[in-house]
């Protein structure tokens, strides 16, 4: 006997059935675009699309990684909250462990905002601030840049009794900008109580010592200031995904209800431990990039008769304007003929710029050569 076969009653019954509809401000979200890695034909390139540390990992993380039992991880990831605490002084009762600090955004977002409430962040600023705040609901109001930086006054010109949260990113993605401590300090002081301020920090690694921002004071002082910060870039454990933030214990509380359970693995937690306990990689690190990018800037400054324009970057990228007969998006194609791919950003408003990783030191001459043909080319 064969299988039986489907009836045409049951086929049809469900003709004019309605398909699950996903709410309203869930279609608004634009996904996320991570940098690429291949051209258009499929070929790999040199990827300084993602901002990745070109120094890559720390061996003594990398010899972790394979001592990690293949068990399901600590929860609570404690001992490396233990640690994050000793370095910076922090209660680790104060600080939670996320999938990236991108579930950290995500979640504080979703703690504290909704549906009629309103979230803050500046033009031109990290693009999942706007996908954290339409993935709960809320309403994202943009304020605008200053040069492509963040304004301070125009974010304060922008709370009202919906706002729940305002985003900062400092250094920021993708511009490169840098408000200092005063600045960071003036904006708390101008926001409601009940308005949650997030410092997202996911470059603060590459800041010299006298450059701090304060966010670790002004969170470990206040009720309403999260602080986030990622593995992923000036240690090079991007693709463990391991994140954390730290601010008062009615906001790590909230983050702890709603994160996942298990969402560091136990690779990821022994590769942070051994990643911090090896300081000299993240110095030579910060100093490559502090190299590099400098001559990179130079390079590119001796440009500007062409129209090309480098912001300044106190991250380990340069977000460059093309403002002459060059366009971003030739130099985007031009430079992935050359083997590198970087990123080219008019979704996020900004098409007549590339953000350029910090790569070796071969790298950056050669995409500082590339672009000086192609200018001139265009001439």
């Amino acid at each position: 006997m064969g299988p039986p076969v489907m009836s045409e009653t049951i086929t049809t019954s469900t003709a004019g059935a309605k398909a699950p509809t996903p709410k309203p401000w869930i279609e608004g979200i634009h996904a996320y675009v991570p940098g690429k890695s291949k051209g258009k034909d499929g070929r790999p390139l040199i990827k300084l699309s993602a901002n990745e540390n070109p120094l890559g990992t720390s061996p003594a993380a990398l010899a972790a990684k394979a001592q990690a039992p293949a068990l399901y991880p600590d929860p609570d990831s404690a001992a490396l909250r233990a640690e994050l605490g000793e370095r910076h002084g922090i209660d680790p009762a104060r600080i939670v462990m996320g999938t990236g600090s991108d579930e950290l955004l995500n979640l504080i977002a979703q703690g504290y905002a909704g549906p009629g409430d309103e979230v803050i962040y500046v033009r031109y600023g990290f693009s999942v601030y706007d996908i954290a705040a339409r993935r709960c609901g809320a309403t994202p109001v943009v304020a605008p840049d200053r040069d492509y930086g963040t304004d301070v006054d125009a974010l304060l010109a922008l709370v009202s009794e919906r706002t729940r949260l305002v985003f900062v990113a400092n250094p920021n993605n993708p511009t490169g900008s840098y408000l200092p401590a005063g600045e960071i300090a003036r904006l708390h002081a101008g926001l409601p109580s009940d308005v949650v301020l997030v410092l997202d920090q996911a470059y603060a690694e590459y800041l010299a010592p006298e450059d701090e921002d304060g966010s670790l004071a002004l969170a470990a002082a206040h009720e309403n200031v999260l602080v986030t910060r990622t593995f992923s870039k000036i240690f090079g454990l991007a693709g463990e995904r391991i994140g954390w933030a730290t601010g008062a214990p009615g906001l790590v509380a909230t983050l702890n209800r709603i994160r996942g359970p298990f969402n560091v693995p136990s690779t990821g937690q022994a590769m942070a431990l051994a990643a911090l306990a090896d300081p000299a990689f993240v110095e030579a690190s910060r100093q490559h990039n502090l190299e590099q990018r400098a001559r990179f800037v130079e390079k590119l400054e001796a440009l500007g008769n062409h129209g090309l324009r480098p912001l300044p970057s106190q991250a380990n990228f340069v977000l460059v304007l093309f403002e002459g007969v060059l366009t971003a998006e030739a130099a985007f194609e031009g430079l992935a003929d050359r083997g590198y791919i970087v990123r080219w950003l008019p979704g996020q408003g900004l098409p007549q710029a590339l953000r350029i990783t910090i790569g070796t030191s071969e790298d950056m001459d050669a995409i500082a050569a590339a672009l000086r043909e192609m200018a001139e080319d265009a001439k």
